[in-house]
């Protein structure tokens, strides 16, 4: 998954006019002026801290789950369908203090936004500095996509758990922590997020399954498990850590991300 001349001179004589050094010299003042960055317009301040995407993509129930997670931390949010993110400009994202973008399928998340919605994502974390948290879909947006990525990583892009070349789709997976006790926790088709960030915590094969970092001021979790499943999501399997434990981490890790404060990393 992607996202996307220095001129040379030679000098061929020793001899040079004093019209044509003025030119090089204007040339030159003129690439330099070019180069200076635009303002941003100042961020419009939002009702509530939280932007939770629930356009065309996410998955309802990783939403009502995102959302049960919010409430137990007593975390204000607003919802947006895909038209509601479009109407937004960077102003208005950058006045939020976190968005999230929910699992789902990516791809459709990518294709049913603009790239003009994408990069005001973008800019509202790079240059507004609001938080993003990407879940297993969000976290394949987060990064770099031929499927209209927000591309928070430089240009890194990610691919499945090794599970999914498997022929599995869903299952527990263990992480293991710097800091803590491993946990089994929900895994369906989601990333694998080697290349970048620190990582927060690792799938049974050693890639990371948690990342953290900043991009610009902004600071992002991207995260290929869903810490947030509900009970109704474990019917068939069999997890080794109880729901409580899992969901209780769920909330220490959406606190992170929407507070900034990193979490113990290897």
């Amino acid at each position: 998954m992607h996202l996307t001349n220095r001129p040379s001179a030679s000098l061929f004589r020793f001899v040079l006019t004093v019209a044509s050094l003025s030119a090089a010299m204007f040339l030159a003042a003129c690439g330099s002026s070019g180069s200076k960055p635009v303002p941003l317009p100042p961020a419009i301040p939002s009702a509530e801290p939280v932007l939770l995407y629930v356009g065309a993509g996410t998955s309802s129930s990783d939403v009502s789950a995102i959302e049960s997670v919010l409430g137990t931390l007593h975390v204000g949010f607003t919802t947006a369908t895909g038209s509601q993110l479009e109407a937004l400009d960077e102003a208005h994202l950058g006045g939020y203090k976190l968005i999230i973008i929910p699992g789902g399928n990516s791809i459709t998340i990518g294709q049913n936004l603009s790239a003009n919605a994408a990069a005001n994502i973008r800019t509202a974390v790079t240059g507004y500095g609001v938080h993003y948290l990407g879940v297993c879909a969000g976290a394949f947006f987060g990064g770099y996509s031929i499927y209209n990525g927000v591309d928070l990583t430089s240009g890194v892009f990610f691919n499945f758990y090794a599970a999914e070349f498997q022929g599995i789709h869903i299952e527990p997976v263990q992480l293991t922590f710097p800091n803590r006790a491993p946990l089994d926790v929900y895994w369906q088709d989601g990333p694998q997020l080697s290349g970048w960030g620190n990582v927060v915590a690792r799938f049974p094969d050693g890639t990371p399954a948690i990342v953290e970092g900043n991009s610009g001021p902004g600071f992002v979790i991207l995260t290929g498990v869903h810490l947030e499943a509900p009970a109704s999501w474990r019917v068939g399997l069999a997890f080794n850590t109880p729901l409580g434990t899992d969901l209780a981490y769920a909330g220490t890790l959406f606190q992170a991300a929407l507070n900034g404060n990193p979490l113990p990393h290897f």
